[in-house]
């Protein structure tokens, strides 16, 4: 597959990236099947060094700021091999967006470096039992009390939830606040008043839990940005690392085809190879003119969100349909070309079958952006 016209510095992560993801295919199953963070994956993650592409030089990075073009050349490489050490690493980029950008110095010097060294993993927390995509629906609040910030809320199918070191929590501004108001600020896990539970279990295993905030206190310094600001870093950390999620997706999907192709080149079917019978030569090449079109739209979109990350949103929104719609096709093409070998549960294809569903849904489920997207069109065309 092409590495696309990628600058030397980007091709040398693409080939770091590539060597750790063929590293860990003696463990990938084992640790995606995982509820909690799979500790040897960890380990080779953070001895690897690539956990530090998702904070800034100044605090222990790799690159001169957070970085999606960085970012997505990393999750291709992993995705296609472990959706677990892809969600490992792409978390510690989402979860700490918002300190990065928005943190006062005492707490980006505390936590990024921990981030980037994977001595703190990090998690992002917005979801509620009953609010997915309608975030302005949240019941959570964040009130100033004295010197601190009193949290109350729960915050529901929150990745890392349970192995996370903190969390970046939205919430509505307390009392006293202009209405419509709403912050983000750092709740550290071992805050009291923080529970935690895993009672969620989906499809492809994840590690996901609810946080439940009861009077949570943390200092004046753990917002996150201006008050009433949250959103603004929301849409700003969607703007950077939603075009990652269509770099997972090209990768699972090109996963997908080559087992396609080795099953249909080794196998014969009525006296020649299943590569060339029948329907079957279409579903190959489809599928490689899909992954191919979102492989081009993914990091034309992931270079222009590096340049103007919220002035790109639309592009990064675009490649993040284009690439999880395309990967589901991809692997239900493979599934069907391997036949009932494509059914075997436990086998690579089966679990990547699993793992490509999801994607369609998190960091904005496909309807709800061809909502956002259609009405930035009529607006720009109108």
């Amino acid at each position: 597959m092409t590495d696309f016209e990628l600058g030397p510095e980007y091709v040398a992560l693409q080939a770091e990236a590539r060597a750790l993801a063929a590293s860990v295919a003696d463990i990938a199953d084992r640790a995606d099947e995982a509820s909690s963070i799979d500790p040897e994956m960890r380990e080779r993650l953070r001895a690897s060094g690539l956990a530090a592409v998702a904070v800034a030089q100044e605090y222990g990075g790799r690159f001169p700021a957070v970085d999606s073009l960085a970012m997505t050349v990393v999750r291709e490489a992993f995705a296609a091999e472990s959706a677990h050490l892809d969600s490992l690493f792409a978390m510690q980029g989402i979860g700490s967006y918002p300190i990065s950008v928005a943190g006062a110095d005492a707490v980006r010097k505390r936590w990024l470096p921990a981030v980037a060294r994977l001595e703190a993993l990090a998690a992002l927390a917005l979801t509620e039992p009953g609010v997915g995509s309608d975030l302005r629906a949240i019941a959570t609040t964040v009130a100033e009390d004295g010197d601190s910030l009193v949290v109350n809320g729960h915050k529901s199918f929150i990745t890392n939830a349970g192995d996370a070191a903190f969390y970046c929590v939205l919430g509505k501004d307390g009392p006293g606040k202009p209405a419509g108001a709403y912050t983000l600020v750092l709740v550290p896990t071992d805050t009291p008043g923080v529970t935690v539970t895993q009672p969620h279990q989906i499809i492809a295993p994840h590690v996901l839990g609810d946080v439940v905030m009861t009077d949570v206190r943390v200092p004046l310094d753990h917002r996150l940005g201006a008050p009433g600001k949250g959103f603004d870093l929301v849409l700003a950390t969607l703007a950077t690392f939603r075009v990652s999620v269509a770099g997972a997706a090209v990768g699972l999907a090109s996963a997908a085809l080559a087992e396609a192709v080795r099953h249909a080149a080794g196998r014969e079917q009525f006296g020649m190879p299943l590569a060339r019978l029948g329907a079957v030569p279409a579903a190959l090449a489809s599928s490689w003119t899909d992954i191919e079109m979102a492989r081009a739209l993914t990091y034309r979109a992931a270079a222009a969100a590096t340049r103007d990350a919220r002035g790109s949103l639309h592009l990064s929104s675009l490649a993040k349909v284009g690439a999880t719609e395309a990967a589901g096709r991809v692997v239900d093409r493979a599934v069907q070309v391997m036949g009932r070998f494509g059914l075997v549960r436990g086998s690579k294809i089966e679990r990547l079958y699993r793992e490509a569903r999801p994607m369609r849904i998190y960091e904005g489920a496909t309807e709800v952006i061809y909502d956002s997207l259609a009405k930035q069109l009529v607006k720009d065309l109108t």
